[in-house]
């Protein structure tokens, strides 16, 4: 059964850091984009960051950019999303989600595109 786990999600003041985690069992990862989503209260899920297969290509939204950084273990069937300089407006949760991409490059924003998600992790900052 294919599934992915996040893990790493917390409550951290303004202007900290986290890493959340997203492990994938099932299959393996070096085929699939990955994707970061997150989805506030009352809002709609948004893209926050993806990765292509081949690791060539990576994606952020406008208010993640320089914040965030995406990456992946390939060997450990992992990826993870660095999170710095944390806002209250970064308060959701967070979900990872996979997809295999027409080719290795491929990786997009979009959540209609990815077809395996995780249950999410929940991210709060506040002081």
């Amino acid at each position: 059964q294919l599934q992915l786990v996040e893990s790493g999600g917390g409550l951290v003041q303004p202007g900290g850091s986290l890493r959340l985690s997203c492990a994938a069992s099932g299959f393996t990862l070096d085929y699939y984009a990955i994707g970061w989503f997150r989805q506030a209260p009352g809002k709609e899920r948004e893209g926050v960051s993806c990765l292509s297969a081949s690791g060539g290509y990576t994606e952020y939204a406008d208010s993640t950019e320089g914040r965030f950084t995406i990456s992946r273990d390939n060997a450990k069937n992992m990826v993870y999303l660095r999170m710095t300089s944390l806002k209250p407006e970064d308060t959701a949760i967070y979900y990872c989600a996979a997809v295999r991409g027409p080719d290795s490059d491929y990786a997009r924003l979009g959540a209609y595109e990815y077809d395996y998600w995780g249950q999410g992790t929940q991210v709060t900052v506040s002081s």
